[in-house]
């Protein structure tokens, strides 16, 4: 697990530009307008052109390997509901984002939608009969990984109750197990295995149970956001604006590399693609 990690890493480090920015604002954009379109459609057919039907697609309708990401949580939650489940799936993505980079997140994201199509071909290939799904367990997938670098961030639940992250993602870890056990009972052995297939992105990629504590002050993003317009603010008069704290790189010397910040240092550091996994966070 920690070798497909380290290897995504490498390959991200040199391409830099492989990684598609804002992913998240793309994915929860489609999908809110699947949405308004099916509140839409009077005759109920228009989400049965976009699901993942592997005999559709074996007829050409190829369109499906990719439309059935954007297809919206169930119509029963409201629209209500699926506004605030769009809006903590765009909080959790571009938070991803910011610490792993484009490249790693946009790694992360692909590997989980492969996963679902291999598994949904296998499914069909065996039993001539597909599942309907949809891609709300791997945007659920990514509470795991969140929660593993920011175990103890608060968000407010409802907007009101604020709640740690690691508490959510065992919430999360419960849904997941509930939903298999609920399917196995009900005879629906196969089905019972996507939120499985769903959450292998993490464990291959992150490589570690959810969430454990980690060492180290994880920041606070919406303090990290507060640090970042200082530091714009004090860059302003540079003549340039990353530099990295290890090597002292800055993106006029080195126009090549990639720069990040680190939310697990105090203040608001900058670092090369070669030093943001490779530094002593500052205290």
């Amino acid at each position: 697990m920690k070798f497909l990690s380290r290897a995504i890493h490498n390959f991200c480090k040199k391409h830099p530009r492989f990684g598609v920015n804002r992913l998240m604002m793309y994915i929860v954009g489609a999908t809110a307008l699947v949405y308004i379109v099916d509140m839409m459609d009077t005759t109920g057919t228009f989400l049965s052109f976009l699901d993942l039907y592997p005999g559709g697609v074996l007829r050409g309708e190829v369109w499906r390997l990719i439309s059935w990401v954007f297809l919206p949580p169930t119509a029963s939650w409201g629209i209500i509901g699926v506004a605030i489940t769009l809006y903590f799936y765009y909080f959790v993505g571009s938070s991803l984002e910011n610490v792993w980079g484009p490249g790693k997140f946009t790694a992360y994201y692909i590997f989980g939608v492969l996963l679902n199509i291999v598994y949904s071909f296998i499914v069909y290939a065996i039993t001539g009969r597909y599942f309907f799904i949809n891609s709300m367990y791997l945007n659920l997938s990514m509470f795991f990984a969140f929660a593993t670098l920011f175990p103890d961030n608060q968000v407010l639940l409802f907007f009101i109750i604020p709640v740690k992250m690691k508490w959510l993602a065992w919430v999360d870890a419960g849904f997941f197990a509930l939903t298999v056990v609920r399917m196995i009972v009900a005879g629906s052995y196969l089905y019972a295995l996507v939120p499985i297939v769903s959450v292998l992105n993490y464990l291959l990629l992150c490589g570690v149970p959810i969430p454990r504590r980690r060492r180290g002050n994880t920041g606070n993003i919406v303090k990290f956001k507060n640090l970042a317009r200082q530091a714009a603010y004090e860059r302003q008069h540079a003549q340039y604006r990353h530099k990295c704290e290890v090597c002292g790189r800055t993106d006029v010397s080195n126009p090549e590399l990639e720069f990040r910040y680190c939310s697990r240092c105090e203040g608001f550091r900058c670092f090369c693609a070669d030093h943001i996994e490779n530094h002593t966070h500052f205290k």
